[in-house]
């Protein structure tokens, strides 16, 4: 075997713009406490807080938690200044894993998946083929990723055809 790709179930997701007292407000509403450091994920349980800017970061959490999730995070900025947006319909989820999971990652994607230069926890905007995705290692050979919904069947069949190739 050297790759499995799976859809991953569908999640709430939230982009979230904001500074300081803001991020500590909302990495404690949400029960992670968001990466202050580029490029990293944090994780508690099913939710997950990925940075991917200076100010901005991917919420992920179980499908289903987008109406609570959006009550608890606004009341818990207390008037600061901040962007929470759902974006839970925008993408989907894919997950490949295996031993040639990072080869057939880069049949599209020039990042070194191979070295130490994505350990596990690292995450990134990047492109696969011709489409921004954002990219989380997961485990040493296992990766997530984040693209737009429009996008997925592209980014499905980049995979399944370099997939193919080390099999």
């Amino acid at each position: 075997m050297s790759a499995i790709i799976t859809i991953l179930p569908e999640a709430t997701r939230f982009s979230v713009r904001g500074n300081g007292a803001a991020v500590a407000a909302l990495g404690f509403a949400f029960g992670v406490d968001l990466p202050r450091e580029a490029c990293r994920a944090a994780t508690n349980g099913a939710r997950a807080a990925l940075w991917l800017g200076p100010d901005e970061w991917l919420l992920l959490a179980p499908d289903g938690e987008a109406e609570t999730l959006t009550r608890t995070l606004a009341d818990a900025l207390h008037g600061e200044p901040a962007s929470l947006v759902d974006i839970s319909d925008r993408q989907v989820a894919i997950g490949i894993s295996g031993p040639k999971a990072a080869e057939a990652l880069n049949a599209f994607n020039a990042l070194d998946l191979e070295g130490d230069a994505v350990p596990v926890g690292m995450c990134t905007r990047t492109l696969f083929g011709k489409a921004e995705i954002v990219l989380w290692r997961t485990a040493p050979d296992a990766f997530h990723i984040e693209v737009w919904r429009s996008f997925a069947p592209y980014v499905l069949a980049c995979l399944g055809e370099a997939v193919r190739e080390y099999a």
